[in-house]
């Protein structure tokens, strides 16, 4: 069975945090929604709806054995996706995760703000929220701009909120092969 974590902060954008989740549940993968810089498992996201998260980080990391999943998923909004990036451990885990040739998803601000710090951005195309390629630094020569999503090698990139369907079922085709997909789309009744 292929694992994914999805990540959450304080001030992440909910619906590319749970669409992501919804769709790789729904396509059998084992999702761990894991809450970042904060004790607890409750999040309080970019738009007053609080999650709890299935583990904290610190909880997901002594207990994973150094095993790595087949995916991390890295939601935007903010200060959703600078809480992310201000913990070492989730940019090390983001890191490790692309070192070692892992899925690595992210969608709105995060690409910019998360990635950026973790070199999954050097030599890729990407995309990001309008506006925010500027806080990649060097990065920004590979941006994207104007499309729901951008899938280069291990990275998948998405724009903001209105891409998170696209983006979380190429998330989907990635880890479980476009015909699980396609029944996805089907059964969800997506456009």
């Amino acid at each position: 069975m292929k694992k994914a974590v999805v990540f959450i902060a304080d001030g992440s954008e909910e619906i590319e945090t749970l669409t992501p989740v919804d769709y790789l549940r729904r396509a059998g993968v084992e999702v761990s929604l894991v809450s970042v810089g904060t004790a607890g498992r409750t999040v309080g996201m970019a738009h007053g709806v609080s999650v709890n998260a299935d583990v904290t980080l610190e909880t997901y990391l002594s207990d994973s054995g150094n095993a790595l999943p087949d995916a991390v998923v890295i939601p935007g909004g903010m200060p959703g996706a600078s809480n992310i990036a201000d913990s070492r451990s989730a940019v090390d885990f983001i890191r490790k995760m692309n070192d070692d040739g892992r899925l690595v998803c992210s969608i709105c601000a995060s690409p910019a703000i998360v990635l950026s710090k973790t070199g999954a951005l050097e030599g890729k195309k990407w995309t990001c929220y309008p506006g925010m390629s500027g806080e990649a630094g060097a990065a920004v020569k590979t941006h994207v701009d104007g499309v729901p999503f951008v899938h280069d090698g291990n990275l998948i990139t998405g724009r903001g909120p209105g891409a998170s369907e696209q983006f979380s079922m190429e998330i989907v085709t990635a880890l479980v092969g476009s015909s699980v997909a396609a029944d996805i789309k089907k059964g969800s009744c997506q456009r």
